[in-house]
């Protein structure tokens, strides 16, 4: 989504257009399942909490403000979930060993059983979406899948680069 100043080629415009077709579409089923999965889930942890015990699993204990920004949330919004994990004994809140006035949120054993459980349904769900895939398009989609996120990590960086200078700009003049 950031500016480019050189123009593309119409053709590979048009490929990209229907790669963002199928982007919507896919962010949309996405989303569209885990509706129904959340509906169904004993736990009642809405997506954001789930996302929050995701982030503390892979990236391991972290201050709330942290999350907020890794996870593109408001502060009140993790304030909330991180409470309601903590209630239901997913996360602890633990002293920071670098200010002992901050807290950190970390999952706790139960926190860990929970997101394995979800991990598997989800392992099993796209196993079945996928088993009537050859092994070696599975392989491709994943290759495919971690390059397109990769490139996305990339230009968002520069994205966010670009507006800092854009927004420092309006701000000097």
């Amino acid at each position: 989504m950031a500016p480019h100043s050189s123009a593309r080629p119409k053709a590979e415009l048009d490929l990209a257009d229907q790669l963002g077709h199928e982007l919507v579409r896919f962010v949309r089923l996405i989303n569209r399942t885990k509706s129904q999965v959340i509906k169904q889930g004993p736990d009642g942890i809405e997506r954001m909490a789930y996302a929050m015990l995701f982030t503390l699993i892979h990236e391991g204990p972290q201050r709330a403000s942290w999350l907020a920004e890794s996870l593109h949330s408001e502060i009140s919004t993790i304030s909330r979930q991180s409470s309601l994990l903590v209630q239901h004994g997913l996360l602890e809140r633990q002293s920071d060993p670098k200010d002992g006035r901050a807290c950190l949120l970390a999952p706790t054993a139960e926190g860990l059983r929970v997101f394995e459980e979800n991990r598997k349904q989800r392992n099993q769900w796209l196993a079945e979406v996928l088993e009537d895939w050859a092994d070696d398009d599975r392989q491709n989609l994943n290759r495919l899948f971690g390059k397109l996120n990769a490139g996305i990590e990339k230009n968002s960086a520069q994205f966010a680069d670009n507006t800092e200078v854009s927004q420092a700009r309006g701000a000097s003049t």
